[in-house]
């Protein structure tokens, strides 16, 4: 009788008062209508990996930890003379995050390491896709309390999405509103 006991914060947020705001404020016939966060996507280029190889290890190594989920390398698609780029070379990591490690997240990065950010006012609510998707540039890893600053030799940043299955940018915000993100306060939302 193996029954899960664990259940991260925002998804319980998710369940109890988002899904009901979003009914009320929408029109939705059914709940399942509802837009959910999918899944959220880390990105990270590396300058320099061209030349230091070890710099890419260290973005997949920082990603892993900043996450608890293992991050893998980008890899070039093409040669690019001018770069000395050759195809298949590693220049960045990423990773995907999806169910309760996704919640966690994004937990994380709402009460801990945005407010860490210098001058924090909110992140920014332009940042849609038009297909209900968000994406926000994290410019210091070193916000994220996983991150050791004294073995940073690098301060570098990173592109957060966030994918939701909302139809229009709208329902996104107020779906990633709802569950705590902290948007700019501004006068046309």
């Amino acid at each position: 009788m193996a029954t899960k006991t664990y259940s991260p914060r925002l998804a319980d947020k998710y369940k109890k008062d988002v899904v009901p705001a979003l009914v009320k404020k929408f029109g939705y016939g059914s709940v399942m209508q509802a837009p959910k966060l999918e899944k959220i996507c880390l990105n990270r280029g590396v300058n320099g990996a061209v030349t230091d190889k070890k710099m890419v290890d260290t973005a997949v190594d920082e990603l892993t930890t900043i996450t608890g989920q293992k991050a893998v390398a980008t890899m070039s698609k093409k040669d690019i003379s001018n770069f000395k780029l050759r195809k298949n070379m590693p220049i960045g990591a990423r990773v995907t995050l999806r169910g309760d490690k996704m919640y966690e997240f994004l937990d994380r990065l709402i009460s801990v390491a945005l407010p860490r950010v210098r001058d924090f006012k909110g992140v920014n609510d332009k940042s849609f896709d038009g297909r209900g998707n968000y994406t926000m540039g994290v410019t210091e890893q070193i916000i994220f309390p996983e991150i050791d600053i004294d073995k940073v030799a690098k301060i570098t940043g990173m592109d957060i999405t966030f994918v939701t299955t909302a139809n229009s940018d709208e329902e996104a915000y107020e779906l990633l509103k709802e569950l705590g993100m902290p948007f700019k306060k501004s006068s046309s939302n």
